[in-house]
């Protein structure tokens, strides 16, 4: 009970820590688990030379660095495609992905700006260690010397690490000054605006919500696009082909805080999109093709109301 009572209030934080040290909601949950395990098992050494909640932050940092895969989205490992008329290519079966994680953008464990897609994928972009220096310190806000304690190094090494980090970070990273509130009435307009023209197959309607430096990634493919006429142009290519062909519903709570849609495709899953607002228009569209996926977001696979994909 003590354990319980000590460790359960943080375990949101410790997902969502692990979330963004792995990239994978999946990964995130198994390292959770992990952590608590040997939490539980060393909880009665446990002598408080530091806070429960540094100390599960060590422990789960560790577990993490175990983890030696690096997850991508498509703009990490290539340029963006310049011609529309090709069909998208499937990525090489051993890249991992960076994956959608389901988060109420209230939960204070879980801040907006630092769980939205492309910042967890740009943290991939960091060495594991630099990448766990950047969170301890940026986001969990651990004094160096006890981030120091938990990756057995010297507090210059971490206040060297820290720089390297977030030198690296702020030329990968989006501007979080740039994020727009998706709750706000004129960005809700916007995105029924987009839902609207996604099921009409209303190219026109479609490209007037969208950013001129609009992007599109659609992971498994390696293929993605970048300024909105190549994106339009794809689009009204090879997916918007006919109005109703997709149903397009909201998902609550979203993916990382970001406007999130599930689409079928008639009756059965297709894609789960995840979008980026800034500016009050569309800047980047995710559109993940993983019916696995909705479970994940309590999603039904089917609109007939068949059977759910396996979690």
């Amino acid at each position: 009970m003590e354990f319980a009572a000590a460790t359960g209030p943080l375990r949101r934080e410790i997902v969502a820590h692990c979330y963004r040290m792995l990239g994978s909601a999946a990964d995130a949950e198994d390292a959770a688990q992990e952590t608590y395990l040997r939490a539980w098992r060393g909880y009665e050494r446990f002598e408080g030379r530091s806070t429960v909640r540094t100390w599960l932050h060590q422990i789960a940092t560790n577990v993490c660095l175990r983890q030696r895969e690096r997850r991508s989205l498509p703009a990490g490992l290539s340029g963006p495609e310049p011609d529309w008329h090709l069909r998208a290519r499937p990525a090489a079966p051993e890249v991992r992905w960076v994956g959608p994680w389901p988060v109420d953008p209230a939960d204070e464990a879980a801040s907006r700006q630092q769980v939205r897609l492309a910042f967890v994928a740009a943290l991939q972009h960091l060495p594991a260690r630099q990448r766990a220096v950047l969170l301890l310190r940026d986001v969990a806000d651990l004094p160096a010397h006890e981030v120091a304690t938990a990756l057995g190094t010297t507090t210059v090494a971490v206040n060297g690490a820290l720089l390297r980090a977030r030198a690296r970070l702020a030329r990968a990273a989006p501007d979080p000054d740039e994020l727009s509130e998706p709750g706000s009435p004129a960005v809700r307009e916007r995105l029924r605006r987009y839902v609207e023209a996604f099921e009409r197959a209303d190219v026109a309607a479609l490209t007037d919500v969208l950013r001129e430096d609009v992007t599109l990634e659609m992971p498994p493919h390696a293929t993605w696009f970048a300024g909105r006429d190549r994106v339009v142009g794809f689009l009204r290519t090879h997916v918007l082909v006919e109005p109703g062909r997709f149903v397009v519903t909201e998902v609550t709570p979203p993916a990382n805080g970001q406007p999130t849609y599930a689409m079928y495709l008639g009756s059965e899953a297709h894609a789960l999109q995840v979008l980026d607002v800034v500016g009050g228009r569309v800047r980047r569209i995710h559109i993940f093709l993983q019916p696995e996926l909705f479970p994940l977001f309590a999603q039904p696979v089917s609109r007939d109301g068949g059977p759910d994909l396996p979690g």
